[in-house]
């Protein structure tokens, strides 16, 4: 394929779309194979150079967003990028012509925006690798997997919770910790090789984002439990893990010795971070007693993420 000139009107309709959501490529691939799909111009917004994305199109934006610039050098997005895709294929322009119907376009951009918000519990994960993981024990490389999954999960929580909530406190407050989620969780993937991770993450993820969004939809007070519910529950599961190296650390040749303290050391950071998560909850949640109901979500988000672990030990 050739890149668009960037700065001129592109001779056919460029399709930019992100080559990292599973989803989105194979929705992208049946277009490609359809009667036109020849006609089009396609870019991988994560694998193309800056140039191929044009003017006015940042590579960001790309990922969010299907993007489609027409012949015109007119940028479209969301709900209209797939309009002015399937008016150019045959095979889809009975979808087209339903898009003219009044009130359906709004209705398209209603739906594929609600398919964002879900869309991280498919996205494909970076590659990650480590040079020692094979040389760790068994038991160690089970909790590892535990991590991983966990730290995805916690993502999805503030995502759930920013996808519902619309009080700008509890927003900010799920924006700061979902930066310190998203580093830990880029920190466990440089550690765990994607052989390593659970077989079950979109399930993960998506328990995470269901936790996350539900006690938003009862207010911020029902977050901050939450958060603290399971906040307290990693707390004692990176205690526990900090253990287990300690224990290890003494029984290890000493070329892995160096990256079992360094595995340590992260380990120790992430969990003064939560445990900083909690205390932040705990703070805004207040000192009063709260609502039996809520004694008992935060009970079942404390015995579920302790389920959770133990399967993922294994799957």
């Amino acid at each position: 394929m050739t890149d668009p000139a960037p700065g001129s009107p592109t001779a056919a309709p460029c399709v930019y779309y992100d080559g990292g959501c599973p989803l989105c490529s194979r929705e992208i691939a049946t277009y490609q194979r359809a009667r036109g799909g020849g006609q089009l111009q396609w870019v991988d917004a994560q694998a193309c150079s800056p140039q191929a994305l044009g003017p006015a199109l940042q590579r960001e934006a790309a990922l969010q967003r299907l993007h489609v610039r027409l012949p015109d050098g007119r940028l479209v997005s969301g709900a209209e990028a797939f309009v002015a895709i399937w008016q150019r294929l045959p095979a889809f322009r009975g979808l087209a012509l339903l898009a003219k119907v009044p009130g359906m376009l709004w209705l398209m951009e209603g739906l594929y925006r609600f398919f964002l918000r879900v869309r991280p519990l498919w996205r494909a994960a970076p590659a990650a690798a480590s040079g020692h993981w094979a040389a760790w024990p068994a038991p160690l490389r089970r909790e590892l997997r535990t991590d991983h999954a966990g730290e995805a999960g916690a993502v999805m929580i503030y995502r759930g919770v920013l996808a519902v909530a619309r009080d700008p406190v509890l927003r900010a407050f799920a924006n700061e910790h979902l930066a310190t989620e998203s580093r830990h969780l880029a920190q466990i993937e440089a550690v765990v090789p994607g052989s390593g991770r659970s077989r079950l993450l979109p399930l993960w993820r998506l328990a995470g984002w269901l936790t996350g969004a539900l006690p938003a939809l009862v207010g911020p007070r029902a977050v901050y439990a939450t958060i603290e519910a399971v906040e307290t529950f990693v707390d004692r599961h990176y205690a526990a893990q900090l253990q287990q190296v300690d224990q290890l650390l003494p029984q290890q040749p000493p070329a892995q010795q160096a990256p079992l303290q360094q595995l340590r050391s992260l380990l120790a950071d992430c969990q003064a971070d939560e445990l900083a998560h909690r205390d932040d909850a705990r703070s805004r949640r207040g000192a009063a007693a709260g609502s039996w109901p809520g004694a008992v979500w935060a009970a079942a988000v404390g015995t579920g993420s302790a389920l959770a672990v133990r399967i993922c030990r294994w799957v």
